[in-house]
């Protein structure tokens, strides 16, 4: 008896790395197409001849379906199998990556990036379900800081892949091998399965309906929710601004080459990995996360004052950006144990999507405010608009860990 325990316990092991692996590539994948306009938004702009506000339409129109379906789609993993969602999404947004590098079409390009927006719907809602159900309570907070850091890769190899895919098959056979990267994902996760529920999923809470202000509307639009949604708002005004705009926004500005611009936001997005990784670290040894989130947030703002005044060498240009993505990435575990925090147990995977809109709705709103400062021929402004957002980040920080506190 004792050496059949001995031996399943391995198995039951080996099959939960395989599913974490699977969903961590996914979360890999979910973030390169996330990033797939930043590196080739120039030469996208200019064969369609659009303005920047224009093609950052496209980017609207993700962000829109993205903030309409996310949270109905947190509903439904609790109601279907997660994995089977995270394939679904994964052969949406590669349909949607393909059909956009083979169109012609402005507009039909634009409404790819809402169908890839519905595609991204799935992965943080089910991928944090599906991490929750099947990894060791003890485990937990590691497995999501790897899971982090796959979708910060992902974000960091966005753009020396696209551009050494674009020297090759221009932009357009950039776009169709992204879309194979999706399908490979989605072939792993459908390859590796799903184990058996374990043990510990037992004492899971699960949701029957009959607790809604546990787990309903009730619980998303309390106030303490509603405080880290504004504080995902404002994280994507300033790192979504960098992500997708720092190439364009250091051209306009310091007249700064392509390849040191995007040298800059590949360290900005390594870096951010790294921090993640660390902060994960910082997370483990300590509960004051209010103020690693505030300290990495104030630093990240000073990053952006700096780089809107001054024209620094390239070598500078790339350690302060490399610093602040280190920096932003280092607040991304304290981000989520401060919304864990005020999660009711069982109800984590839907408050994450909830929250997660925030991103989601700064991305309706941030193409307009970041086009309209490049097209009026403002950038340094945009560089302040970010540390602004950061700061009051920092506000909001202050806000849920007092309300915390006090309750």
């Amino acid at each position: 008896m004792t050496q059949a325990i001995d031996l399943a316990l391995p198995a039951e092991r080996s099959a939960e790395n395989r599913l974490i692996g699977g969903v961590c590539f996914g979360h890999f994948v979910s973030h390169f197409y996330i990033m797939l306009m930043a590196p080739l938004f120039l030469f996208v702009r200019a064969e369609y001849d659009v303005s920047y506000t224009e093609l950052g339409l496209a980017l609207t129109a993700f962000s829109v379906v993205s903030t309409i379906f996310q949270t109905p789609m947190g509903f439904l993993v609790d109601r279907m199998s997660a994995r089977l969602l995270i394939i679904a999404g994964l052969v949406i947004g590669a349909s949607a990556v393909a059909i956009a590098g083979l169109v012609h079409s402005f507009w039909m390009f634009v409404a790819m990036f809402g169908l890839l927006g519905l595609a991204n719907t799935v992965y943080h809602p089910a991928d944090y379900a599906l991490l929750s159900h099947h990894v060791e309570p003890q485990r937990v907070s590691r497995v999501f800081s790897f899971h982090t850091f796959a979708g910060m890769a992902g974000n960091a190899v966005t753009p020396p892949t696209l551009l050494f895919l674009y020297g090759l098959v221009g932009w357009r056979g950039a776009y169709l091998a992204a879309a194979a990267l999706g399908l490979v994902a989605a072939l792993l996760l459908v390859w590796v399965g799903e184990p058996e529920a374990p043990a510990h999923a037992a004492r899971t809470p699960k949701d029957d309906g009959s607790a809604p202000q546990l787990d309903g509307w009730r619980l998303l639009l309390s106030p303490a929710i509603l405080t880290n949604m504004v504080f995902f708002i404002l994280l994507s005004f300033c790192g979504g601004g960098l992500n997708n705009y720092l190439v364009v926004g250091l051209g306009a500005l310091h007249g700064t080459e392509l390849a040191v611009a995007n040298t800059a936001l590949t360290s900005q997005l390594t870096m951010s990995a790294v921090g993640v990784l660390i902060g994960g670290l910082l997370a483990g040894y300590t509960t004051r996360h209010g103020l690693v989130a505030a300290c990495g947030l104030m630093m990240t703002a000073t990053a952006c004052v700096l780089v809107g005044l001054i024209d620094f060498p390239a070598l500078a240009l790339v350690l302060m950006m490399a610093t602040a993505g280190f920096c932003s990435g280092m607040t991304m575990p304290s981000r989520d144990m401060i919304v864990r925090a005020v999660t009711p147990p069982g109800a984590y995977g839907r408050v994450f999507g909830f929250v997660s809109t925030g991103f989601n709705i700064a991305g309706i709103v941030a193409p307009t405010i970041f086009g309209q400062f490049l097209d009026h021929g403002h950038p340094r402004g945009m560089f302040f608009f970010m540390a602004a957002c950061a700061l009051l980040a920092v506000g909001t920080v202050a806000v849920s860990t007092t309300r915390r506190q006090s309750t």
